[in-house]
C-alpha cells in the first residue's frame, strides 16, 4: 500500500520501484494507492487535482486508488465522490475524525463520522472505507456494522482515451479537437530559447514556457539537445524550475530528446503523466521493447517515430509499414496501453524544387488516415514547421502552409502537433490566390506547384502593407462588424473606442453582448469546429470577449 500521498512525484517514484520488483521477480502482488487532499483547494500539496493524480497514478493498476488524512470526511466527500467516477478500479477512503482542534486533536465520534459516510455508501461511491487521524477501534466496528450488508461501488467501464496530467488532467479521446504541442522551449527550434539555456538565464527562459501556456499550448515540449550543453543537467534543472511555477507546470510535458539517458532522467523529475518524444525502432526491436517497457513503469505515454533500421519512413507505403510493425510489438508483445500511443509518421519539408519531395506533406496526410483506420487508439503527431522549412524567413507563406497543411492532416484523423502556438494563421484569413498555391503543393495537384508558389511567395513576404491596407477596410466597416471581426481576429487595439460606440448605439449595454458580441463568438465556434481555427486564436478571442464585457 503506498498511502498519504501528497506529492505524485515520490509516488510514482515508489511504484516504479514496486513494478521493477515484480518484473525482476516474476510475482505480482495487489497494489493499493491512496493520495491526500491537503486542503479546501481540493488538490495534493504539491499541487495536483484529484483527477491530475489519478491520471498520474493508474499506470501501476492498483486494485484500488483512495483518499486518507488531511481532511474529514464532510471535506473530502466531493473529492471521493469525483475518484468514484473516473476510476476503473476499486475506490477507498479512510479519513480523518474530522479537523483537527486548537490542540492537534480529533474530536468527531464514531456516530458523527458514520452519518456523513453513510451518503458516501447509499451513492456508491467506495468499495473499502476506514479511518486515519483520530479513529480508533470503535469507529472502525462501528462502520464495520454499519456497512455489514451495503452494496459496493459498481466498478465503471471507462473509455479508453489519452489521459495525461500536469497539475491539471488533460484527456485526449475521440471527441477531442486538435492539440497544440507548445514548440518554443525547444533549443533546436527557437534560437532565443537556446540562447537563453546557454547563457544559464533560466528565469527568462521560463518567461517563453509560459508565453506557450497563455497562448493556447495543451502540452508543453521540452528539448536540450545541443552539442555545447550538458543537455541532461540542462533538462532536469528545467523541470525542476517547472515544477515550482503552477501557470506552466498545470499543463502536461513533453520530454524532448534523441537521447534515451536524456528522457529517463527527465521521466525522474515530472510528477504528472507527460509524453516521451521518442523512441523507434532505429536500433532494432529488443532496445524499442525494453525502453516501452521502461515507459510503462514511468507511466507516461508515447511518441513512436517512423524509423526502423532501414531509416526513416519517406513514403506512405513505409510509413504504415512501421507504424503497423510498432504498434503490433507494443500492444499485442509488451502490452503498452494502446490509447498512450502517439505515432509521428515524419513531417518534411515541401516546396524544396527537388521531385521527389513534393509528395512529402500529402503522404504524411495520408499515412495518418491509414493510421486512423487500422491502429485502434493510436494518436498522430509531428513537428508542423518542417512542412515549410524550404520558405524560412518567410514567415506569412509559413504561416499559410502550416494552416493549409494542419486543415487537410486534421480531417484525416491528426490528433496533435508540435507548433507555435502564438503564431497559427487561421484558414479562412489566407488569401486566396495564396491558399490557392499552398494547396497545389501541400496536396501536390500540379507538377509546376512549387514554381508557382515560389513565384508569387515575394508578395506575401509581411511587409506590413497588406496588414495597414486591411486594417484600413475593416475599420470603416460599421460597428457591430467591428466588433465581431476584432472578437474572430484577437484584436484589442480598438476595444475602447467600438465597445464605447457600440453601447451608444443601443437601447441597453446587455443588446450589445447578445447582439455582434455573440455573433463573432459563433463565427469562432463555427471555424473551430470545421478545423479553421485552432485553439490558440479561440484564447485570443476570449480575450477580447472578456475585455469588452469588463469595460
Amino acid at each position: 500500500m503506498i498511502e498519504t500521498i501528497f506529492d505524485t512525484l515520490n509516488a510514482k517514484a515508489a511504484i516504479y520501484a514496486v513494478l521493477d520488483y515484480f518484473e525482476k521477480t516474476g510475482v505480482r502482488y495487489p497494489i493499493m494507492i491512496s493520495g491526500t487532499i491537503t486542503d479546501a483547494s481540493g488538490r495534493t500539496l504539491s499541487g495536483q487535482t484529484t483527477e491530475a493524480f489519478w491520471n498520474s497514478i493508474s499506470h501501476a493498476k492498483p486494485i484500488s486508488v483512495g483518499l486518507n488524512c488531511a481532511l474529514g470526511p464532510k471535506e473530502l466527500r466531493q473529492y471521493v465522490e469525483e475518484l468514484s467516477r473516473i476510476a476503473d478500479t476499486h475506490v477507498s477512503a479512510h479519513p480523518n475524525a474530522g479537523l483537527p482542534n486548537a490542540f492537534g486533536e480529533y474530536d468527531e465520534s464514531p456516530e458523527e463520522m458514520l452519518e456523513e459516510i453513510q451518503g458516501w455508501v447509499d451513492s456508491g461511491f467506495l468499495n473499502i472505507i476506514g479511518g486515519c487521524c483520530g479513529t480508533a477501534p470503535e469507529h472502525i466496528e462501528t462502520f464495520a456494522k454499519a456497512f455489514a450488508d451495503a452494496t459496493p461501488r459498481v466498478v465503471p467501464e471507462i473509455e479508453k482515451a489519452c489521459r495525461l496530467s500536469g497539475l491539471e488532467p488533460f484527456n485526449i479521446d475521440g471527441n477531442s479537437l486538435f492539440v497544440n504541442v507548445g514548440e518554443r522551449t525547444n533549443v533546436t527550434g527557437s534560437a532565443m530559447f537556446k540562447r537563453l539555456i546557454k547563457e544559464g538565464d533560466f528565469d527568462t527562459a521560463l518567461d517563453v514556457a509560459r508565453q506557450q501556456v497563455e497562448n493556447g499550448a495543451q502540452i508543453i515540449d521540452i528539448n536540450m539537445d545541443e552539442g555545447m550543453l550538458d543537455s541532461q543537467a540542462a533538462m532536469e534543472r528545467f523541470l525542476k524550475l517547472i515544477a515550482s511555477e503552477p501557470d506552466i507546470s498545470r499543463v502536461p510535458i513533453m520530454l524532448d530528446s534523441s537521447k534515451w539517458e536524456i528522457l529517463e532522467a527527465g521521466l525522474k523529475w515530472i510528477q504528472g503523466k507527460g509524453v516521451v518524444n521518442s523512441i523507434s525502432m532505429k536500433e532494432g526491436e529488443d532496445k524499442f521493447r525494453e525502453q516501452a517497457r521502461k515507459l510503462m513503469k514511468y507511466g507516461a505515454a508515447v511518441i513512436v517515430m517512423a524509423f526502423d533500421e532501414v531509416g526513416q519512413a519517406d513514403t506512405r507505403a513505409r510509413k504504415i509499414e512501421i507504424c503497423r510493425r510498432s504498434y503490433h510489438i507494443l500492444v499485442d508483445e509488451v502490452g503498452f496501453p494502446p490509447e498512450d500511443i502517439i505515432f509521428d509518421p515524419n513531417i518534411f519539408a515541401i516546396a524544396t524544387g527537388i521531385e521527389e519531395h513534393n509528395r512529402y506533406a500529402l503522404d504524411f496526410i495520408e499515412a495518418t488516415g491509414d493510421i486512423t483506420r487500422e491502429l485502434p487508439y493510436a494518436k498522430v503527431s509531428g513537428g508542423v514547421s518542417n512542412v515549410s522549412f524550404s520558405f524560412r524567413g518567410n514567415n506569412p507563406v509559413r504561416e499559410a502552409i502550416h494552416a493549409v497543411f494542419l486543415y487537410h492532416a486534421i480531417k484525416q484523423g491528426m490528433t496533435m502537433g508540435i507548433v507555435n502556438a502564438g503564431q497559427l494563421a487561421l484558414y479562412e484569413d489566407i488569401p486566396p490566390k495564396l491558399r490557392n498555391a499552398v494547396e497545389d503543393a501541400v496536396l501536390n495537384r500540379t507538377p509546376d506547384a512549387t514554381d508557382n508558389l515560389l513565384a508569387i511567395a515575394g508578395e506575401f513576404a509581411g511587409t506590413g502593407e497588406v496588414a495597414e491596407k486591411e486594417t484600413q477596410e475593416w475599420r470603416g466597416l460599421p460597428v457591430s462588424e467591428r466588433l465581431s471581426h476584432a472578437l474572430v481576429k484577437g484584436i484589442t487595439e480598438f476595444i475602447d473606442e467600438d465597445t464605447e460606440e457600440a453601447r451608444q448605439a443601443f437601447a441597453r449595454p446587455l443588446e450589445v453582448i447578445e447582439g455582434p458580441l455573440m455573433d463573432g463568438m459563433g463565427i469562432v465556434g463555427d471555424l473551430f469546429g470545421s478545423g479553421k481555427m485552432f485553439l490558440p486564436q479561440v484564447v485570443k478571442s476570449a480575450r477580447v470577449m472578456k475585455k469588452r464585457l469588463l469595460i
